[in-house]
């Protein structure tokens, strides 16, 4: 596995915007798919995006027309940009790899927070 990491969680104001990073610390294999999940206080994980090796991306329908997830195959590095954010979408955010072929994501970041306020 690659170690992930992310950064660019922080505290912002409803309607705000934040982007999300999630670098691999050396090359992800290009055999890779990415995704990100999120866990809101006392609540469980879910889903928020998920990007293929073709580029099509898949969103919850919670975060549908405020989020894009993106990735720089040269950087190894998966981004979350999220716009309009609202106080729900407070929550640990998490980027997460697996192989293209499972449905499984085996790979985790430590997570990085972020806290929309009314």
């Amino acid at each position: 596995v690659v170690p992930l990491v992310e950064s660019g969680g922080g505290s912002v104001q409803a309607g705000e915007s934040l982007r999300l990073s999630c670098a691999a610390s050396e090359y992800a294999d290009s055999r890779y798919c990415w995704g990100w999940f999120r866990q809101p206080p006392g609540k469980e994980r879910e889903g928020v995006a998920r990007i293929e090796r073709s580029g099509t991306a898949t969103y919850a329908d919670a975060v549908k027309g405020r989020f894009v997830i993106t990735y720089e195959n040269t950087k190894s590095t998966l981004y979350l940009q999220m716009n309009a954010l609202k106080p729900d979408d407070t929550a640990m955010y998490y980027c997460a790899t697996r192989w293209c072929w499972s449905t499984e994501y085996n790979n985790w970041g430590q997570g990085t927070q972020v806290t929309v306020s009314s």
